[in-house]
């Protein structure tokens, strides 16, 4: 994917529009008020644009990689699922995660006495840090931390086990291309504990079938349970996402926690506990790609 940013004249005024291109030939057009920041890191290009409808947007290498106005959805989803499954997550790994929107929303759960983030990238955290305050607070909580190294690199030497790994990266593109990797995958096993759940960002059921496909085929060599759940995402491809949930012991239908869920009370805006389940019912042209 790539992203253009064009000026377009309309007599005396000229608008600002940045594009997103999905696979050549779709894309994503937001009208943009300025550019905030841009800059590159060792490993990336970062953008911060100031846009009329979704308010500030993170783009990493020509992707849309969080707004202002929509990125509940997504940390929501990646991270409340598999909280709500697993019944004691002390111990919580993010892979990826810069942000700090996942971060946030794992350290809602009061059982999570810590949460390491692993993120190669130092800019991403800075600059989250000062342009998306409200996304990234979860750096200043003492039970939250930070790590930058490569995640495949930290697997490798890791000794500790996990109850929760959540894998947050951006496309398999670049520095996230080994996230999605059959190999990355077993080592994240290794670093679960024998009830840990993994789950990742899966991509877009209507553009990247052919990734998700040998995407699951992989984790299904690795974790005796896999499942796909979706969620609605408007600037993100096709405005629908996938999310693997893979486990070693835990169903996420089965065993959803609804005392916990019920006890907990969490203010969210995206997740329930009816999204929770029905984010599980897929179409049939999704399901045939996970079959």
């Amino acid at each position: 994917m790539a992203g253009i940013i064009r000026e377009e004249s309309m007599g005396d005024l000229w608008n600002l529009w940045f594009s997103e291109l999905h696979k050549g030939t779709v894309g994503l057009t937001i009208k943009i008020k300025g550019v905030l920041f841009s800059g590159k890191s060792d490993f990336q290009r970062i953008d911060v644009l100031d846009t009329e409808e979704f308010g500030k947007v993170l783009v990493l290498y020509g992707s849309i990689m969080i707004t202002e106005r929509d990125e509940f959805i997504y940390h929501e989803m990646l991270s409340h699922v598999p909280l709500f499954v697993h019944p004691d997550p002390k111990e919580v790994l993010i892979i990826g995660g810069g942000d700090g929107g996942t971060l946030r929303e794992v350290l809602r759960h009061p059982e999570v006495k810590k949460a390491l983030v692993v993120e190669i990238d130092r800019m991403v955290v800075d600059v989250c840090k000062r342009f998306f305050p409200e996304v990234s607070r979860g750096f200043d909580n003492p039970r939250g931390e930070v790590l930058f190294e490569d995640a495949a690199k930290f697997l490798v030497n890791n000794k500790n086990k996990y109850d929760l790994i959540l894998c947050d990266s951006s496309d398999p593109v670049g520095p996230a291309e080994v996230l999605f990797q059959k190999d990355f995958h077993e080592m994240i096993s290794k670093s679960l504990s024998p009830d840990g759940i993994f789950v990742a960002q899966s991509e877009s059921p209507i553009f990247h079938g052919e990734t998700i496909e040998k995407v699951y085929k992989n984790l299904k060599d690795v974790f005796p349970i896999v499942k796909m759940y979706l969620a609605h995402i408007p600037t993100y491809p096709s405005g629908t996402w996938s999310f693997a949930f893979c486990s070693k012991k835990y169903d996420p239908m089965t065993n959803f926690l609804q005392g916990k869920y019920d006890s907990l009370k969490l203010p969210t805006r995206y997740y329930n506990n009816k999204v929770h389940a029905a984010s599980f019912m897929l179409p049939n042209f999704v399901q045939s790609l996970v079959e």
